[in-house]
């Protein structure tokens, strides 16, 4: 069998001997599919994406979410490169996420996602065991991701999920900007100078190239609709999307 459509249990619970439509009607189907972003399964999620990466960031990055939904050519989450998964529920997807290669040993996981009429099930951090699962498997030892400031949900995931965070958890988000993480694949420690370092790099990079974003993202925190979504109550956990900009200018 192969990655691509590849078809694995899910972590909760036994393996289901059950295909849809058979068994206990009561007991839905799920299972984790390794697919192609172009995939028409994959149509809910992208769609959510771009509707909730408009709704939260549209009036910061001034371009529809659609241009930078389409940044990275689909081959760089199609195997050896990435990887696209997919939450099936009696064949829907609920739930999913992906990763690319962020270097030779670390996998940089994106656009994790849970279905808004699915969430508080624990999906998405379903969805990163399996991401991080996959990379392991892959021969990857380590993984990062980065995610908005204006996705608290999606930085008590992480945080509660043991991934170290690549800033100071006690500054405002918007002087954050880009909320960098990291997690070790192995029983060996996080190498943090060396992510550090890279994650760093990466953000003066990004800003350097785009002088204007730190003044409009804490504007449009203070002004814009994601400040209601910023000081919404913390009752629910799924992250909406893992990361809106990386710091290479793209979405995740």
């Amino acid at each position: 069998m192969t990655l691509l459509e590849g078809r694995r249990p899910t972590d909760e619970g036994p393996e289901q001997d059950h295909a849809p439509g058979e068994g206990a009607e009561d007991v839905p189907f799920e299972e984790f599919v390794y697919v192609a972003p172009s995939d028409p399964r994959a149509l809910p999620l992208l769609t959510e994406l771009e509707r909730e990466y408009n709704d939260r960031y549209g009036d910061i990055f001034g371009e529809p979410a659609s241009e930078e939904l389409n940044r990275y050519p689909e081959e760089e989450f199609l195997e050896p490169k990435g990887a696209f998964l997919l939450l099936l529920r009696d064949g829907v997807a609920i739930a999913g996420g992906a990763f690319k290669t962020y270097d030779e040993r670390t996998t940089e996981l994106k656009r994790i996602w849970a279905s808004s009429e699915h969430r508080r099930q624990g999906l998405a951090k379903r969805v990163v065991i399996e991401l991080e699962d996959e990379s392991r498997r892959r021969g990857f030892t380590r993984s990062y991701l980065t995610t908005g400031p204006r996705q608290p949900e999606a930085v008590r995931l992480y945080l509660a999920t043991g991934w170290t965070p690549l800033f100071d958890v006690t500054r405002p988000p918007e002087q954050v900007g880009i909320h960098g993480f990291a997690k070790s694949l192995t029983t060996e420690a996080l190498d943090l100078p060396d992510i550090q370092s890279r994650h760093d790099a990466d953000q003066a990079e990004f800003l350097a190239e785009n002088p204007s974003f730190g003044a409009a993202l804490e504007a449009g925190l203070e002004a814009g609709p994601g400040a209601a979504l910023e000081a919404r109550p913390a009752v629910d956990p799924e992250p909406v999307i893992e990361a809106v900009r990386t710091t290479d200018g793209s979405t995740s």
